[in-house]
């Protein structure tokens, strides 16, 4: 017979939630494996002495952590998780009759703890990461990606306006920057022994210099280099300031930011740095701070770092090489033109001099300072009446050619392109990195940002970048089972992408 089911609930005696959570279940395991008590430490000032008790921080950072696990985009859905799932009540230390803290209340943590807490959760992750013995740090790896921000087209107002209503809502005590009221706890100074007049150089060279990570990724806005101001000077969205305006890569303008990592080069693919920039930051600007940090936080010295061709600057390279580390990058192909490139063109370095393609010399004219650049010309007349003109240049006062004072760094650099460890770092680029924001975007959110300002994407991209190297971690540790909440396999997911990479071998893993 058919049958009917009476919904008739009994009150639950002698019966524990302990004995409701399967003991396989992930959280169990997460609990076994990771213990938050170091949370407490970094937020303890954060809190008063006196008071009703708060929520607890180690409570905090697991709802954290379920966000991430469980690919959930809001407090409000997290609440709604938790109150329902007896596992994630039990992860939480939360009973059947306990009330669980408020959606409102996470929001209100998040503003207070400010970016530096959360970045010290990422470290403290990435810390076990490494005596776990995942980092290895002979070879780094960095890139970025493009990530929409929470803003629409529709939002673009004047900046000035923004900034003047910014102004009149935060006074000068109260900025916006971290998120709660008042600045960011100024870093302990090392007892160095250098000389008073040594120090105040070393002051007004870090007061003069543009320091990323200090300024949490915010451009300096005021430097008008040669009168050209970029759209997101002078342009803003209402919604979201500090999100730049940037061409989407499958087509369409969107605002949004660029989210940079930097990655080490173990099995493990341990991320060491994140940072997150408005979209009209070039990914070759805070590598250099992300780099020294990474070497100097994580007592890692590399051999190489390898990045695409957006990091091969002269700046960027001359910085590494001068460290004794060796620069894989692409250099810009400057023969790509109707007429004849500079490779055409035969430098001698005794002469100081250069020989165009039908044998005639270009001597050395000026040096351009500002542009690191020397100048070499060949006389007009010559070249006027040259037979190869037509294919070399238009002008009528001889043909120039431009070396950078820095050409031998850069012919360092160009003589790595014909070694095999450069085109196995090339390769293991794509498999190291490139992966990593597709295992972000496809499972943990990354398309898209949920929250707004430079500091809340900041501390967003983090708490993503923590997850992923926590799931190394974790597998470290002895989990072997299907691995995440949400049927995210990263593994298989990794194989997938990887197999549809070009030049990728299963002997670069």
């Amino acid at each position: 017979m058919m049958g009917i089911k009476a919904r008739d609930f009994a009150p639950l005696c002698n019966r524990s939630i302990e004995n409701l959570v399967p003991a396989d279940n992930f959280y169990r395991h997460l609990e076994a494996k990771l213990h938050l008590g170091f949370v407490r430490d970094p937020v303890k000032d954060t809190y008063k002495e006196r008071g009703r008790p708060s929520v607890d921080p180690i409570v905090f950072f697991k709802l954290q952590l379920v966000m991430f696990f469980e690919g959930i985009r809001s407090e409000r859905e997290l609440v709604r998780l938790a109150a329902d799932r007896l596992s994630v009540r039990w992860y939480l230390g939360y009973d059947l009759d306990e009330e669980l803290p408020d959606h409102s209340s996470l929001t209100k943590i998040r503003q207070r703890y400010g970016l530096t807490v959360f970045r010290r959760f990422f470290e403290a992750i990435v810390e076990q990461c490494r005596k776990a013995g995942l980092v290895w740090g002979k070879e780094l790896y960095f890139d970025a990606t493009q990530v929409k921000a929470n803003a629409s087209l529709d939002s673009i107002v004047p900046r000035f306006a923004v900034e003047a209503h910014l102004g009149e809502l935060f006074s000068d005590e109260e900025g916006d920057e971290r998120g709660p009221a008042g600045a960011e706890s100024q870093p302990v100074e090392l007892p160095v022994p250098i000389t008073e007049s040594e120090r105040e150089q070393l002051a007004h060279a870090n007061e003069e210099r543009h320091d990323w990570l200090a300024r949490n990724g915010a451009p300096d806005r005021t430097i008008i280099r040669d009168g050209y101001r970029r759209r997101s000077d002078f342009e803003a969205s209402a919604t979201d300031p500090d999100a730049a305006l940037m061409a989407h890569k499958k087509g369409g303008l969107h605002f949004g930011y660029h989210d940079h990592y930097a990655v080490d080069d173990g099995k493990a693919r341990i991320i060491l740095e994140v940072l997150v920039t408005p979209a009209d930051v070039m990914e070759d600007q805070p590598f250099l701070d992300m780099l020294w940090r990474a070497c100097f936080r994580w007592q890692v010295r590399p051999d190489q770092v390898t990045g695409d061709t957006t990091y091969g600057t002269v700046e960027n390279i001359v910085e590494v090489e001068d460290q004794k580390i060796r620069a894989y990058v692409p250099l810009p192909d400057w023969d790509r033109t109707a007429f004849y490139g500079s490779s055409r063109f035969a430098y001698d370095a005794e002469r100081d001099e250069y020989r165009c393609p039908d044998g005639q010399i270009l001597r050395r004219r000026k040096t351009k300072h500002t542009e690191g650049v020397v100048v070499y010309r060949a006389d007009a007349a010559t070249c006027n009446a040259c037979p190869l003109k037509a294919a070399c240049t238009e002008s009528n006062r001889g043909r120039q050619v431009q070396r950078s004072v820095y050409a031998e760094y850069l012919d360092r650099v160009q003589e790595y392109h014909q070694t095999p460890a450069y085109e196995k770092a090339m390769a293991k680029r794509k498999i190291w990195v490139e992966p990593l924001f597709g295992e972000a975007k496809d499972w943990h959110g990354l398309r898209r940002f949920r929250l707004r300002r430079l500091w809340k994407v900041n501390v967003e991209a983090l708490l993503i970048a923590t997850g992923q190297n926590l799931k190394r971690l974790l597998r470290k540790r002895g989990w072997g089972r299907r691995p995440w909440p949400n049927g995210a396999p990263e593994a298989p997911f990794a194989c997938r992408f990887l197999a549809r990479s070009p030049g990728w071998s299963p002997s670069l893993v």
